[in-house]
């Protein structure tokens, strides 16, 4: 019994070792920062008005993290209403006249692939795969999945590969959902560069210190 009592702790213990490894196995991943500005609150019955996204860090096989320029790898676009429907403060928010986007904005059909092949470029480049990291991310994953997918026929981010930095801060600080607001985290996780503009790119650019800093705490 003391035998099978022992082999028992050993087996335990290496079937917990393995958890632990597998645990700690590390994907290669790039992380692109992605803001929306849209007409509304729902995709489908409103619109994006544009998108954002700059590259901002790769988390390495060994599962550190090399943080980019910002400004080095970036896509912008301003899109044309796909829907009759809107909300004017909404609209208001981002800056933009609505007879001027049906006009001068780019086809979603011509500017949602050109950004899936901008998102697979950059992954074939650093080998690593892409995740879409937001704040907050249910706002900008619903619009940017629907338009990827109506759009391109196909998401890069797959259907899971996202970063929450409201929820990340949340867990990592131990603080509620809903008080994980900027005005309550510390001015140097944010970094010298967040904004909030409401102009997509500058936005996206913006979160970059804060992902960063988010991706470097939860290191062991």
């Amino acid at each position: 019994m003391l035998f099978a009592s022992a082999r028992t702790a050993a087996t335990q213990g290496s079937s917990s070792a393995r958890s632990c490894a597998t645990l700690h196995a590390v994907t290669r991943e790039l992380y692109i920062s992605v803001d929306v500005e849209p007409d509304g609150h729902v995709p489908g019955t409103s619109s994006i008005v544009s998108l954002g996204a700059c590259a901002a860090a790769v988390r390495d096989d060994a599962g550190a993290i090399e943080a980019f320029d910002p400004e080095q790898h970036t896509f912008y676009a301003v899109l044309r209403p796909i829907t009759d429907g809107y909300v004017e403060k909404a609209l208001r928010v981002t800056g933009f006249d609505r007879a001027a986007l049906e006009r001068d904005g780019r086809a979603p059909e011509e500017a949602l692939p050109a950004f899936a092949a901008w998102i697979d470029g950059l992954a074939a480049e650093h080998d690593a795969q892409p995740v879409l990291a937001a704040y907050p991310l249910g706002f900008v994953w619903h619009f940017t999945q629907y338009y990827l997918h109506e759009y391109a026929g196909r998401s890069p981010f797959g259907q899971s590969a996202h970063y929450d930095m409201k929820t990340a801060y949340a867990a990592l600080a131990g603080s509620a959902v809903r008080d994980a607001i900027k005005r309550r985290m510390p001015s140097a996780l944010l970094g010298p560069k967040d904004s909030k503009t409401h102009h997509a790119l500058d936005d996206a650019k913006g979160h970059v210190d804060l992902l960063v800093g988010l991706l470097r705490w939860q290191r062991p």
